[in-house]
């Protein structure tokens, strides 16, 4: 007779073992999830009622706000729960909704990074076909296709893939292999395109003539690039590493790094030079400084 015996809750080992320091925890992150939440609410908000910011770039600044929302809604909260409680545990239908939510945010993201390169490419390098290369429905066909791709790949954290296969009492080899490749295959294609799209675009800056145009092209360019290189840091990190350097410990900080930290960076990043976001969020907040 085959054992029945169904898993219903896992026991999660926690961030930190340090109990003393778990209300200092609780605080710091609650700050940065909520920071988090506000700021890319305020970018989508600003974009959506502001008609300047409907454009093809704004467009996927506002479908990467909405990801950051999700990857850290997907996680912080049940973590946050968990700080203050002796007993961490995430039941089995919890975990499963998680891993669904943060396996879609997570894989979604590196998509609208892509687009936005290729929106800069066109802008810069093809700037009289730009309506046409970039029209609404092509921007609706490549938002759509973000967040297709998003929920086929996977990648670390919490109520991870990889632990929750280590459970399985049969045989997970198949699964893992296929994990692996569609996440080297998603991060190796975008990467490549994203490459391949600042590489026409800096050799069509060097061949502006005037300091001044050279120094606006880079501008529009320069906090995409910032975010994008953050991103694929944590990303090469986690997959191009020798096995003997692997720490559990470091691996947890690079997971809040882009699970916490990059969705409360991204609004920041992308609104501190943007005069036009600046001006659309004046308008949504309560007070409206001159």
């Amino acid at each position: 007779m085959l054992n029945q015996t169904r898993v219903t809750e896992f026991i999660m080992q926690g961030l930190f073992d340090h109990p003393q320091h778990q209300w200092l925890i609780f605080g710091l992150f609650l700050c940065l999830y909520m920071t988090a939440i506000m700021g890319n609410s305020l970018i989508i908000g600003a974009i959506a009622i502001h008609p300047p910011l409907h454009t093809p770039m704004y467009f996927f600044i506002a479908n990467l706000a909405l990801v950051d929302i999700l990857c850290a809604s997907s996680v912080l909260p049940k973590m946050l729960k968990n700080l203050l409680q002796e007993k961490k545990t995430i039941s089995f239908d919890g975990c499963m909704a998680q891993l669904f939510a943060f396996t879609l945010s997570s894989g979604t993201e590196l998509v609208p990074l892509t687009a936005m390169s290729y929106d800069r490419y066109v802008a810069i390098c093809h700037p009289l076909r730009y309506v046409n290369l970039m029209s609404k429905d092509i921007c609706i066909s490549l938002a759509a296709g973000v967040w297709a791709v998003g929920t086929i790949n996977s990648l670390h954290f919490f109520c991870e893939i990889p632990p929750v296969l280590a459970l399985s009492c049969s045989s997970t080899y198949l699964n893992e292999i296929m994990i692996f490749m569609a996440d080297i295959f998603l991060a190796m294609v975008n990467f490549l395109l994203t490459t391949v799209s600042y590489s026409f675009i800096i050799i069509a800056i060097f061949k502006i003539q005037s300091s001044k145009g050279k120094q606006r092209a880079f501008s529009t360019c320069s906090s995409h690039l910032l975010v994008v290189s953050f991103y694929y840091s944590t990303i090469i990190y986690i997959y191009i590493r020798p096995t003997s350097s692997y720490s559990l410990d470091k691996d947890k900080m690079v997971a809040i790094m882009y699970t916490l930290v990059t969705p409360t960076l991204n609004p920041v990043i992308y609104s501190l030079r943007n005069n036009e976001i600046k001006v659309a969020i004046r308008k949504i907040l309560p007070f409206n400084t001159k």
